[in-house]
């Protein structure tokens, strides 16, 4: 196992992390739409999407902690739950023990551009070596947004409204966003690309089943 640093592995790392959402989750009354599972299921995105383009950039190796880390802690640090900054700061203060000052640094700008809305008005930002790391981490988040029953639990707990409320600001939200998605070329890496288009048929499904609701 790749030691991050001394006498610390990959899988140390990770359970740190984990713990920092949970306990974040409760401190800053983190819905279940961006707490544990979804950073659970973000992580597991990144994984497959960095194994993927792995085989072909070994570079990667070297940035396993930048790019699992964001995975797990970036909505740890939304501006939904607080402010941003602090929550970046707070975050990588919390994993100085474990990963270097420099890989902080990109695990921060990695959380602080990859929303969409950011990159709906800003583009992408330019990081360099680590530009496939970023795309890993935002691509995997993306692909979390294809889950329509996330963003009706989002909007219950937010609006505090009824689940058929929810329902359609969250239909007019995938019409607007999710399903623009590919069409915006918002993902980048093979395995993205390919996955995605299997969510997105998915999703419409998923969409037309839960919309029989209202017949």
């Amino acid at each position: 196992m790749k030691v991050i640093m001394a006498g610390l592995t990959l899988i140390n790392l990770i359970n740190a992390g984990f713990k920092y959402v949970v306990e974040t989750s409760k401190l800053y009354n983190i819905d279940e739409s961006h707490a544990l599972k979804h950073s659970m299921e973000v992580y597991g995105l990144a994984k497959k999407i960095y194994d993927s383009e792995q085989a072909k950039n070994s570079n990667l190796e070297n940035q396993q902690a930048i790019i699992f880390m964001a995975a797990i802690g970036h909505d740890m640090c939304d501006k939904k739950y607080m402010d941003e900054k602090e929550g970046i700061e707070k975050y990588k203060n919390y994993l100085s023990e474990y990963m270097s000052a420099s890989d902080l640094e990109i695990m921060g700008q990695i959380i602080g551009t990859m929303s969409y809305s950011k990159v709906k008005v800003n583009g992408f930002p330019n990081l360099g070596e680590y530009q496939t790391a970023y795309h890993i981490v935002r691509e995997a988040d993306l692909m979390a947004a294809y889950d329509i029953d996330r963003c009706i639990i989002y909007t219950m707990y937010r609006d505090n409204c009824s689940y058929t409320d929810a329902l359609k600001i969250a239909v007019e939200l995938f019409d607007n966003r999710v399903f623009r998605m590919r069409q915006d070329r918002l993902f980048k890496t093979a395995y993205s690309k390919k996955e995605s288009l299997k969510m997105h048929k998915k999703a419409k499904k998923d969409v037309e089943g839960i919309l029989k609701i209202f017949e």
